[in-house]
């Protein structure tokens, strides 16, 4: 479990280059949403996680999303629904709805399993 915050560069080596991406993860954690506007200050691009194993993660993500846009306005986002791979799965494909009233694309995640 992340505990406070966690930045963790990624670099991808592309065809145009590297690109470094910051990964900064609070975790979902609700008591640094005061921070988290400091976070998404200058983000290019932003991928909103949330638990397919728990409803209220799931819940969070129009929170997330207005946060986000709000300080970042027009960058491009993904929708990830993570821990695909436990078997106990609350939040079920057809209830994941929000990516398509704002037009994100969404993925099934497992970062335990890549």
């Amino acid at each position: 479990a992340t505990l406070g915050v966690e930045v963790r560069p990624l670099i991808f080596y592309t065809n145009h280059g590297a690109i470094k991406f910051n990964v900064w993860d609070t975790a979902g954690q609700e008591k640094f949403g005061g921070l988290r506007d400091g976070y998404y200050i200058q983000g290019q691009c932003a991928i909103i996680m949330f638990d397919v194993t728990s409803r209220v993660t799931y819940k969070n993500v129009p929170n997330w999303h207005r946060d986000l846009t709000r300080v970042c306005e027009n960058i491009p986002i993904v929708l990830c629904g993570n821990k695909v791979d436990i078997k106990d799965r609350k939040v079920k494909p057809k209830a994941i709805t929000f990516h398509r009233k704002k037009n994100l694309q969404y993925y099934d995640i497992s970062a335990k399993s890549n």
